[in-house]
């Protein structure tokens, strides 16, 4: 394996570069996906029936807190790749491990928003509405969770085999991943929530 030490260590071999390469071409999947569940969540969000409108279930401090949560990830997984390239493990293992710590508060909020919601009458068959809202939400969700999964495991291997090209590149493309969550989420809290509230 010819490695390229003019690049990031990222990119430093032909196989990383195409690992990268394919996951851009996966997260256009998942472009598609939120794409329409926000689509359906727009043909949807009138559609309340008997049960509770946005208006009536958003609470404006959890929604203000998982952004702050999530904004502040986007910025630890930041911290992490620049430590990564500068070759400091430790401080690359302690900002992922900072970036896991806030997925996970922000999924125990919107554990709260869901309790809070069903508490109010909002459930998958209450309405239309309430059906997408608790879709959309619950998919971006599972993708935190399934991030602190994988993110998990690449603190695992950088502990146990360091930072080469190897470990490298596979916690560049979680920082994608997660950086796209976090994408998600805006998108999330200013067509959703901040609309909804209004």
């Amino acid at each position: 394996m010819k490695i390229d030490h003019t690049l990031p260590l990222e990119y430093s071999t032909e196989q990383n570069r195409l690992n990268i390469l394919g996951f851009w071409i996966f997260l256009g999947a998942e472009i598609a996906l939120f794409g329409t569940l926000f689509a359906s969540y727009f043909t949807l969000v009138d559609r309340t029936g008997s049960g509770p409108t946005g208006a009536e279930i958003f609470e404006i401090l959890p929604v203000i807190i998982e952004t702050i949560l999530l904004l502040a990830s986007s910025f630890t997984i930041g911290l992490g790749i620049n430590a990564m390239r500068l070759r400091k493990q430790k401080a690359m293992v302690t900002f992922f491990a900072l970036t896991l710590l806030l997925g996970l508060a922000f999924l125990g909020v919107e554990i709260y928003d869901f309790v809070v919601y069903i508490h109010e009458g909002a459930t998958l068959q209450t309405s239309g509405f309430t059906a997408i809202l608790f879709t959309l939400l619950g998919t971006h969700g599972a993708h935190v969770a399934f991030g602190i999964l994988w993110g998990t495991m690449i603190i695992l291997q950088v502990i146990r085999d360091g930072i080469n090209e190897r470990t490298a590149n596979k916690a560049f493309i979680f920082s994608l991943y997660w950086h796209f969550i976090d994408v998600v989420w805006i998108f999330l809290y200013s067509f959703v929530f901040l609309k909804g509230m209004m």
